[in-house]
């Protein structure tokens, strides 16, 4: 089975109902539904959606959150994931943190709307439009 990792902002098209993404996204969260595919994420992202997604209260929060869970699992971060991601070249530390997140979790593909964030990556890198593009053919 693949596992694909998702960059923050996959989640976000799909907890926010993001246009043109969302579409995209709820069809990769429903191969992981299907056990077509894996999915994984960083503990960060779970930070970062519970901070973009305040608007909605804590208790709606937890709720978007809990059912996005069902469907993910959680890659891990230590020590080496933040040293490697501090001596790293990339610009953005966040990004960094989950290039070296993905890599620990041994992801087949990064999935990401921002592709040039991770120019250097050993993983391949794609939108998801891209790598539904792949499956289709």
């Amino acid at each position: 089975m693949t596992t694909l990792f998702l960059d923050t902002n996959i989640v976000m098209d799909l907890l926010e109902k993001r246009e043109p993404y969302c579409n995209d996204a709820v069809r990769l969260f429903t191969m992981a539904y299907n056990r077509q595919v894996s999915l994984v994420v960083s503990p960060m992202t779970y930070t970062t959606a519970s901070y973009l997604l305040r608007k909605h209260g804590s208790e709606g929060v937890r709720n978007l959150l809990s059912n996005f869970r069902r469907l993910s699992q959680d890659a891990t971060t230590n020590e080496r994931t933040v040293d490697d991601s501090l001596a790293s070249q990339f610009t953005d530390f966040e990004d960094a943190m989950q290039y070296y997140t993905a890599l620990k979790a041994k992801a087949d593909i990064i999935i990401t709307r921002n592709g040039k964030d991770f120019a250097n990556s050993k993983i391949p890198v794609m939108t998801a439009a891209e790598f539904l593009a792949t499956i289709n053919e």
